[in-house]
């Protein structure tokens, strides 16, 4: 697998992931198992550590990296938070500007 796949197919499902724990439809043990899972997935992406990020590709490393770092109440009731993660699932969907703080990374 690519790294535009990658990111196409696993954007989607933590927008999704997100938006569901946001209305009470998911765990948060279910956002963790999501991160683990998308980091043994990564493992298996074919890409050259040279190759240039795209603006989804950061978004969606800080979205992840944020999702994983704070804790359950932060990130269910943090207004300032959820709305800054709200942005970049806005501009992950295609929606909206890209967010110009996320500074995300590869692992």
């Amino acid at each position: 697998m690519k790294v535009t796949s990658f990111i196409d197919t696993k954007a989607k499902q933590l927008c999704y992931y997100l938006r569901a724990f946001w209305q009470g439809d998911l765990p948060h043990a279910e956002l963790e198992l999501f991160f683990w899972d998308t980091m043994e997935e990564w493992s298996q992406v074919d890409y050259q550590l040279d190759q240039p990020y795209s603006q989804k590709e950061r978004v969606f490393w800080h979205l992840l990296h944020q999702m994983h770092f704070w804790a359950e109440d932060k990130l269910a009731y943090d207004n300032y938070l959820v709305e800054e993660l709200a942005n970049c699932i806005v501009f992950l969907e295609g929606k909206g500007i890209c967010p110009f703080d996320c500074v995300g990374i590869r692992p």
